[in-house]
């Protein structure tokens, strides 16, 4: 069977791809006053500008140009700019073929380059198989392969070569990935794992087919269901820390694959495959079905302040016939008094020539039922959708593991208030309870002559939490969406070990020492010695041929 292909044509030709942009042509193929006292000691226009193309070639992309091959016009340009040579004189170079190769031969030693080799193929078959842990993208193999060679000053092999080795590492490094997940696992795992693969008891789809089911709406009863299928992903007491033992990248790649595929095509899968896409799949699961719950609870919270807003509004507009009639009573009754004082009759008269005193005395009644105080806002209303929220908030609670920022501790010590009370089956909350989270709009409603209100203060926690989630300050364990900030870098054991090791992968130097001496390297190459200091200068060639 042929092997696959990790590159495609357009691919592997971008690896070889010469500059586009005119900014990177000039900084590129710009030749220092070396190159060029070494370039006009050949004999001929032609071999002036063929040597030049062929340096170019070396240094970037980093290849030997084919005999038959043709350089880019902007090449032959910019190159026969700087010597004043016409590039139509290339068709004359290495008419003799010997001469080519010496010139290459020169090249080479003086660049101190090397042909790739056998020895570097299987030197590059680890770093290569480490990165394919991080990635399946052959073209991110290839580009990072690529850059090592022209860092170790090694002239590009071919296309094919690059592909094969790079085919190789991703083949490597996924039956690593797959190592690593599975290895934690015992035989207690397995024995559970297998069972998701076989139809569930009164259904017709599998165990992990039920688990990856999405969220019907933002109600109780459908976020009972997802915390039922967390809770029995929860109940496998996978091994802590896989999540975290290999790259995300990866870990997302082969939940997809295992998605995209049906319980008869994971049962027929190797066992180490087999596995780690099941181990892949239930932490992807698990995250996804996380976010889900919290955005399920989010939404439902929204609808039941939705609801109080309506409701308090709908109360307002059916009393607003009644307080009209209030008002327009009092005007009456205000306008009657206004008048009596100014003609000095008697007030109390002027009332019961409108309405007896009686029926004034209970409008008064009327009217006092009718009043809310200053801060009145739907808030209170909030308290009538408490038993619906109570259907899940205890499990819900209980299920998720939360962490959080200075700001939110005393939020999450709220939370695990009613983390103790639902345990306990406690009603009365301690007078001790966190409070500080307690917003004004909330704390007449919160604080009673009787204590804290169990309602209320539970609502304000819940309606809190919903804030610190989208805020950042408070994140879980487990989550994809709403997952600690620490959990985006690298563990600090595993970035201590790769920087001592020198393979964090970064485009830049990490040890001061280095970086200062490549430093100096690049200004001593960027502005070379007097020519009379050289020996090119002086006649002698850089890698002790005789100038032709």
């Amino acid at each position: 069977m042929p092997r696959r292909s990790v590159l495609t044509p357009a691919e592997r030709a971008e690896l070889f791809a010469f500059p586009g942009d005119e900014g990177e042509i000039i900084r590129r193929y710009t030749l220092s006053t070396l190159d060029l006292s070494v370039i006009r000691r050949r004999r001929g226009d032609h071999n002036r500008l063929g040597f030049a193309v062929l340096l170019c070639c070396l240094r970037y992309p980093g290849f030997i140009l084919a005999p038959s091959a043709e350089p880019p016009f902007s090449l032959l340009a910019i190159v026969g700019q700087q010597l004043q040579i016409s590039p139509s004189v290339w068709p004359q170079y290495a008419q003799r073929a010997q001469t080519r190769r010496e010139h290459l031969v020169e090249l080479q030693a003086w660049l101190q380059l090397t042909v790739f080799s056998a020895a570097d193929y299987r030197r590059l078959a680890h770093p290569l198989a480490e990165l394919a842990r991080q990635t399946d993208r052959g073209p991110v193999l290839a580009v990072a392969m690529v850059d090592w060679l022209r860092q170790q000053r090694i002239i590009l092999p071919t296309a094919d070569v690059i592909d094969r080795l790079c085919s190789e590492a991703l083949a490597r490094g996924t039956r690593q990935v797959h190592e690593v997940l599975i290895a934690p696992l015992s035989a207690q795992h397995r024995q559970a794992l297998d069972p998701l693969l076989t139809v569930r008891e009164g259904t017709k789809n599998s165990g992990l087919v039920w688990l990856r089911q999405p969220p019907i709406a933002p109600k109780p009863r459908h976020v009972l269901v997802h915390l039922e299928r967390l809770k029995a992903i929860d109940e496998l007491s996978l091994p802590p820390g896989l999540e975290q033992a290999i790259h995300q990248n990866r870990l997302l790649k082969l939940a997809r694959e295992g998605g995209q595929m049906t319980a008869q095509h994971l049962r027929d899968l190797e066992p180490a495959r087999r596995y780690a896409a099941l181990i892949a799949l239930l932490l992807d699961t698990r995250a996804t079905l996380i976010d889900d719950i919290i955005d399920l609870h989010d939404r439902y919270m929204g609808s039941v302040f939705s609801k109080a807003k309506r409701n308090h509004a709908d109360q307002f507009q059916q009393s607003g016939k009644a307080i009209n009639d209030k008002v327009r009573l009092y005007s009456r009754i205000g306008r009657a008094l206004l008048d009596a004082k100014q003609s000095g009759g008697d007030p109390f008269a002027a009332i019961e020539a409108i309405m007896s005193w009686d029926v004034f005395s209970q409008s008064i009644a009327e009217a006092e039922q009718w009043v809310r105080p200053e801060n009145f806002d739907f808030l209170s209303l909030i308290g009538d959708s408490f038993n619906q929220l109570r259907r899940y908030t205890p499990t819900m609670l209980a299920a998720l593991s939360m962490k959080a920022a200075p700001a939110a501790l005393d939020l999450l010590a709220g939370i695990d208030v009613l983390k103790d009370m639902n345990a306990r089956q406690v009603r009365q909350v301690p007078d001790d309870a966190p409070t500080s989270f307690v917003r004004k709009r909330w704390e007449n409603l919160v604080w009673t002559p009787d204590g804290l209100d169990r309602r209320f203060y539970e609502l304000c926690v819940l309606t809190e939490l919903k804030n610190a989630l989208r805020s950042g300050d408070i994140w879980v364990q487990g989550s994809r969406q709403f997952k600690d900030f620490e959990d985006y870098l690298l563990p600090p054991q595993r970035f201590a070990a790769q920087h001592a090791q020198q393979g964090l992968g970064l485009a830049v130097e990490t040890d001061c020492a280095r970086h200062r001496t490549d430093r100096r390297q690049h200004q001593r190459e960027a502005h070379p010695r007097p020519l009379g200091r050289h020996p090119a200068a002086n006649g002698v060639d850089p890698a002790g041929h005789p100038p032709r």
